[in-house]
């Protein structure tokens, strides 16, 4: 059936709804919650269906979109489409058996993975499925499967042969910037490294979002193997290439619920790995009370895990556990956390120590597992790493001249002092990444905070412990009323 195009002009956050007039649902037979296709060309897309018994917003023959589905069906206010009732895929019996807590086989999976794909799929049903994965742990063969599933109806891209180097942490840790000085160092030592990134979810920054500030970040495939070829590396946006277009799917529901499934952790990290061909990969759990990760008993426990997982799909995986109680670095939010890697790079000596001793280890590690013979801390002194940044920068658009003191920051600041004199005994990961985020980070790349201490430095009465950046007025008030405790001094 045929229908008007009405921009609804609201959100849902994620989920896909339309809104349908009484008698235009009447005549489907379709009920509030009931599954629809729409169609567009070739395009097509399966919402959940809401139902307005007033004309007034929705008339006869119109259907109301949300931001999402005209997002997603790439169609405009006024144009035709056609809705029509949708049968129920394969894959929700699957969903049921996982559950009941049974063992899903590797055909049961691939279904699965394939209905999400090909959006056969309501966010509402892939929500049942994280939490039956939740509940109803995924075990080793249900993993490999999964992995190998998401890897099979998604893209991949080929570098050819020969290593590929690869790092993923965990998150959790506010900058922990990591990304963007091993890229540099390895690639300089000759090694290729693809490294594809994340936007923020939760965070004040994602790595994606950070070297936004420096260069762009969604290319065609064709552009990131030449751009790989050229200078060894990248640091791209994951979420252009749409590699892994199942584990995407349930990131967006994942997150709302606040569910992290271990099985789909270990899946979704790896799948992304093997589709870009990563051979050598270094993971990092950081553990912290206030970090992703809380317990070094978990953390070793995935770290076993990783391992496996890595030899079956063929890579060398190696797992460093390392200390999360505190953030990594000192700027917190996108232009800050810049100006952070620049001042590495550039060897500034405002550059804070954390984080280059962290990303030399790291790098390090890469090096022996590799085996290749080369010093990160060399590579770095030399400003080699250095110029090897200013060539990918330029190969992905950016300005290669960029001076890390012209990074704009938020006219609006505000210093969070010290109300004692002691030692900084506790930072909480989560309480500095909100204030980040109340002042407007990521999407306002100028805006996050500074910090001025860390965890076992000495603190005056008075003393400034970090500066708040905003681009809003507003923004900033609501920042320095979410800061309070956010640092502790005994």
């Amino acid at each position: 059936m045929k229908f008007k195009v009405k921009d609804v002009d609201l959100s849902t956050g994620g989920t896909l709804i339309v809104i349908l007039n009484s008698e235009d649902a009447k005549k489907l037979d379709l009920h509030g919650g009931d599954r629809v296709i729409l169609k567009k060309g070739k395009k097509e897309i399966i919402t959940s269906v809401d139902i307005t018994h007033s004309n007034k917003n929705i008339k006869n023959g119109q259907v109301g979109l949300f931001e999402e589905v005209l997002d997603t069906l790439k169609v405009k206010k006024g144009e035709i489409i056609s809705v029509n009732p949708t049968h129920t895929p394969a894959s929700i019996e699957i969903i049921k058996n996982k559950l009941d807590g049974k063992i899903l086989s590797e055909k049961e999976i691939n279904i699965l993975v394939k209905d999400m794909v090909e959006n056969d799929l309501t966010e509402m049903e892939l929500a049942y499925f994280v939490s039956a994965c939740y509940n109803e742990k995924l075990n080793h063969e249900e993993i490999v499967a999964f992995t190998k599933a998401v890897l099979k109806n998604g893209k991949q891209i080929n570098f050819g042969r020969g290593i590929m180097a690869d790092k993923h942490c965990l998150g959790g840790v506010p900058n922990n910037r990591t990304t963007m000085l091993i890229t540099p160092i390895i690639a300089s030592a000759g090694l290729k490294i693809a490294k594809s990134s994340s936007r923020s979810i939760t965070s004040a920054a994602g790595t994606a979002d950070t070297m936004e500030a420096l260069a762009k970040i969604a290319f065609p495939l064709k552009k990131i193997k030449e751009i790989v070829k050229r200078a060894n590396g990248c640091i791209i946006w994951g979420g252009a290439m749409e590699l892994a277009g199942a584990d995407n799917k349930l990131i967006k529901v994942r997150h709302p619920l606040r569910l992290d499934p271990e099985g789909l952790m270990l899946a979704s990290i790896l799948a992304k790995k093997a589709s870009v061909g990563s051979t050598h990969v270094l993971i990092d759990i950081p553990i912290g009370k206030t970090a992703k990760i809380h317990s070094k008993k978990v953390a070793k426990n995935l770290k076993k895990k990783f391992i496996e997982l890595g030899k079956t799909l063929g890579m060398k995986v190696q797992v460093m556990i390392t200390d999360g109680s505190q953030p990594i670095g000192n700027g917190i939010g996108p232009n800050l956390e810049a100006r952070d890697i620049l001042y590495i790079l550039k060897r500034d000596e405002r550059a804070p120590k954390d984080l280059e001793k962290k990303s030399i280890m790291m790098a390090n590690k890469l090096f022996r597992l590799t085996k290749t013979k080369a010093s990160a801390k060399e590579i770095l002194n030399s400003k080699v790493a250095y110029l090897k940044m200013r060539e990918i920068i330029k190969l992905q658009g950016g300005k290669v001249s960029i001076n890390p003191d012209n990074l704009e920051l938020g006219k609006y600041t505000f210093d969070v002092k010290s109300t004692k004199s002691g030692k900084v005994s506790e930072m909480n990961n989560i309480k500095l990444t909100k204030v980040a985020r109340i002042a407007g980070s990521p999407e306002d790349k100028k805006a996050g905070i500074y910090l001025y201490k860390h965890v076992k430095d000495k603190v005056k009465r008075g003393e400034k412990l970090y500066t708040i950046y905003s681009s809003s007025r507003d923004k900033l008030e609501y920042a320095k009323l979410a800061s309070k405790n956010a640092i502790v001094i005994k």
